[in-house]
């Protein structure tokens, strides 16, 4: 099975939460009114990744789709 990692950098991050959405397991809205990548790690001052199952690739893809 295919995995895949998923990278958000929560600085460009503008709350529209679309992401929370589409993709409610895996996102969810800060306090701040950014969102979190949850069960994620952090990586950098606000980069965050996540490896995800082929089977939540295709949620994921569009979360980030309709968040650009």
């Amino acid at each position: 099975m295919a995995r895949y990692r998923v990278v958000f950098d929560r600085e460009t991050c503008i709350g529209a939460l679309n992401c929370v959405g589409v993709a409610p397991d895996f996102w969810k809205t800060a306090k701040d009114g950014k969102v979190n990548l949850l069960n994620s790690k952090k990586t950098g001052n606000q980069m965050f990744e996540l490896i995800i199952d082929e089977k939540d690739y295709k949620e994921n893809l569009t979360a980030a789709k309709v968040a650009l």
